[in-house]
């Protein structure tokens, strides 16, 4: 009797896998939440990357604090400054992540993900320099953070980012 393992290389199972590769690559956003982590996506995007695109959310902040009317428009914008409309983002993406510092102000995360979730969009959030900064900031972020990430993650340096990109096909 063959174990399972001979079982699935047989000859016989062999007509059941699939030898092409993935037709679609993965449509990755990978949106800064405030302003020292724009850096970090910055620096990023001068990589070699799959099919990712850039975004910055760190007007966000900005724009709620200097207008009482806060207005969706103007506040998401790709690397080179020109806004993006966020549902169209959303739209056209598989996985969106999201990058914040621990300690900085992650509201913008909140209206990312409802976005996300009404498109039923996986989401991810990278936290920085989690051991930078006091327990009660660090846990002030992660409050504002895990009610719209899927997977959050505490990343300790920059390069963790880029390592977590390259795992998820960006």
């Amino acid at each position: 009797m063959l174990s399972e393992s001979a079982h699935a290389a047989s000859a016989a199972e062999a007509r059941f896998r699939i030898d092409a590769s993935n037709s679609q690559p993965r449509a990755v956003k990978v949106i800064a939440l405030d302003v020292p982590s724009e850096g970090v996506v910055k620096r990023l995007a001068r990589s070699q990357w799959n099919n990712a695109t850039f975004l910055t959310a760190s007007a966000f902040e900005a724009s709620t604090q200097n207008d009482r009317r806060f207005s969706m428009q103007g506040w998401l914008s790709d690397l080179a400054g020109r806004t993006k409309d966020l549902v169209d983002e959303v739209n056209s993406a598989d996985l969106v992540v999201m990058v914040a510092s621990a300690g900085c102000d992650a509201r913008a995360a909140s209206i990312i993900g409802e976005a996300c979730s009404a498109k039923r969009i996986m989401t991810t959030v990278l936290v920085l320099g989690g051991a930078s900064v006091s327990d009660a900031a660090l846990a002030h972020s992660l409050s504002l953070l895990r009610p719209w990430a899927l997977m959050l993650v505490i990343a300790s340096a920059e390069e963790y980012v880029t390592d977590m990109l390259a795992a998820l096909r960006a």
